[in-house]
């Protein structure tokens, strides 16, 4: 480390390495003798890092422990009743299959596999998002995650009103669904995208939970499950 020498004599200013510190040595330019100076020895003191704390309280600092999200185990009488409400639709889409009848069912109470639609639609949203959303983001609860679902269930039941419009001739073949399936995959996928902000793939596996269990309970009424 050069250390900066001004000569008493001429004034010149120059720099000499640090191993001449303390000696004694002519001016280059004047000859005068100039003497060294010592360097400067600071201490250097290495501080521990402050404790990460929780709470501003008392500190007027903002808090600076990491923040742990801590996941609410589900409680086992919730996976009870959920399993207890799927056997329940299961059983009921059976009976009324076989106390109508498919053609009846079809011809005279056609707007009954919409309704059924819809209010299965709701559970199957707030499952398929307890069991598909992002870990890592803060999830919808109470009054927002009701509104979403709500929303996300009206377009997912709706694909079922728009699918029933189609002439038979273009949906009762399964090859058919080669073509048209993708255009209610993207559409129920977006619908979960926009409304509980799942992912690409997320947002697909949740409309799909959505569509084979609908297509179960149809095929259990006696109906084309498609």
């Amino acid at each position: 480390m050069p250390i900066p020498v001004v000569c008493p004599g001429c004034k010149a200013r120059f720099s000499v390495s640090d191993q001449f510190a303390g000696r004694t040595g002519p001016c280059p330019k004047c000859k005068q003798p100039i003497k060294i100076p010592e360097l400067a020895v600071k201490a250097v003191t290495i501080h521990e890092p402050e404790a990460p704390v929780t709470t501003s309280a008392g500190t007027g600092r903002a808090p600076t422990a990491p923040i742990r999200r801590v996941e609410k185990a589900i409680p086992a009488w919730r996976f009870a009743a959920i399993g207890g409400a799927v056997v329940a639709a299961m059983l009921t889409a059976w009976g009324v299959g076989k106390a109508l009848g498919a053609e009846t069912l079809q011809a005279e109470w056609a707007w009954l596999p919409a309704v059924a639609g819809l209010v299965v639609a709701v559970p199957c949203v707030l499952l398929g998002y307890a069991a598909v959303r992002n870990r890592e983001l803060e999830p919808y609860t109470g009054t927002p995650l009701l509104i979403r679902s709500l929303a996300c269930a009206a377009v997912y039941a709706g694909l079922w009103v728009v699918k029933g419009q189609l002439p038979a001739e273009q949906t009762a073949e399964m090859w058919q669904w080669l073509y048209i399936g993708p255009l209610f995959v993207a559409a129920g996928g977006l619908a979960a995208l926009v409304s509980l902000e799942l992912d690409w793939g997320p947002a697909i596996a949740h409309f799909s939970l959505y569509a084979m269990f609908t297509s179960l309970l149809r095929w259990l009424a006696g109906l084309p499950p498609l």
